[in-house]
């Protein structure tokens, strides 16, 4: 099982595989113009390789042999075990030809009926290249620790969105913003309408803590809280990848790779909208001087599309031109109300501020049946309360 393999380096291709080498002699015969490869360690002690000179030879000619990275001890050989080779050849996968150095090029048949396999090893999902250093093109300036592969949540998305164009995906534990990346791939590469919601903390990493605790700042400050992981890497990674502008403020440089290849530069046709979830004052709200801090979630529960109502309209009622949603805010308006309400066939949903259950009722009772509807105390509060215990 020693015995050298000859590259030729134009290739770089496998053209000769030569007999064990005699017991005692480690230097192979030098043919002109080729490399000889010999199993030797990365710590320099003479290994074997794992199938014999006939068994490569017959490999070699199935395409079950592949030239690796050339290292500084040679080229790395690999060659397709006999349950993968039986795989390739069944109708897990189509053969659709030769690579340059000879080995087969097969591409997986793709079905999302399937369970995802729990492991995978594809260049495209090394975290290193495709985590790390891509995160970096986006946000030269600043560091994230262990970013995911980018092509590689994308393939894991894919298995169950590919078919669902208009999918909601949700990702409680954001970090630097990969999944909502991901989501805008997708969307590209088949025209979908795929939404994501990404949360995350605006935790700070240790070694920030302790260095601005040194400059006599706390949580809550606005210096600390700009270094946190929300505000210094998530958003501006979601920024760059839309507009196509690194945080430095020049074009992202370099290509999106694998399944879609076009320059980072070019960004994505999304839109993206960041909220701050607060802690707010029971008294303040119950007055209804809050409802900006609650606007942001109607527009959720509407759908998230279209424009957003931010704030108490003069008139006691607000269904914007570009909105899928409308709220009531006065009830002595909904006259005007019903009627905007009734003119829009794009409307989905409904919002009434009223405490009266019997006033909310009778104000239905008059719109469209297929109009979704949510009563709003005028304590807004009290609509979004979980875990509330009763006695």
């Amino acid at each position: 099982m020693f015995f050298p393999i000859y590259v030729d380096p134009a290739g770089p291709q496998i053209v000769h595989i030569g007999e064990p080498l005699p017991q005692g002699e480690s230097e192979a015969p030098e043919l002109e113009g080729l490399t000889a490869v010999l199993p030797i360690r990365r710590n320099g002690d003479e290994g074997r390789w794992q199938v014999s000179p006939g068994e490569l030879r017959s490999r070699l000619e199935q395409g079950r042999v592949r030239l690796g990275r050339q290292t500084n001890y040679g080229y790395v050989i690999n060659y397709l075990p006999d349950g993968a080779y039986a795989a390739v050849l069944s109708d897990q996968f189509s053969i659709t030809g030769r690579a340059a150095d000879g080995s087969l090029v097969a591409v997986g048949a793709r079905d999302t009926r399937r369970v995802a396999p729990t492991q995978w090893k594809v260049a495209s999902h090394n975290a290193s290249e495709q985590g790390t250093g891509l995160l970096s093109q986006f946000l030269p300036d600043r560091k994230f620790p262990f970013p995911k592969s980018l092509y590689a949540v994308e393939d894991a998305l894919r298995f169950f969105v590919e078919s669902k164009p208009d999918a909601l995906v949700l990702d409680f534990f954001a970090g630097s913003g990969t999944t909502a990346h991901a989501v805008m791939r997708l969307n590209r590469q088949d025209g979908g309408r795929r939404r994501s919601i990404c949360v995350t903390n605006n935790e700070v990493g240790p070694a920030e803590q302790a260095a601005l605790r040194a400059r006599g700042l706390n949580p809550g400050d606005e210096k600390w809280e700009a270094l946190g992981i929300c505000d210094y890497i998530t958003k501006p990674r979601i920024r760059a990848a839309i507009t196509g502008t690194a945080s430095t403020g020049s074009a992202v440089e370099g290509d999106y790779r694998f399944a879609d290849e076009f320059p980072m530069a070019d960004g994505f046709q999304e839109n993206a909208e960041f909220f701050t979830l607060t802690y707010e004052e029971p008294a303040l709200v119950s007055l209804g001087r809050r409802f900006e801090a609650i606007a942001p979630l109607l527009w959720l529960r509407a759908g998230a599309r279209g424009q957003r109502i931010g704030e108490v309209s003069l008139e006691g009622w607000s269904i914007p031109a570009t909105a899928c949603y409308g709220v009531l805010f006065d009830t002595s308006a909904w006259g005007a109300f019903v009627a905007a309400a009734s003119s829009r066939e794009d409307l989905t949903h409904a919002f009434i501020v009223t405490d009266s259950l019997v006033e909310y009722q009778q104000i239905v009772s008059r719109l469209s049946p297929a109009l979704a509807t949510t009563r709003l105390y005028a304590d807004y509060l009290r609509s979004f309360e979980i875990n509330v215990r009763t006695t």
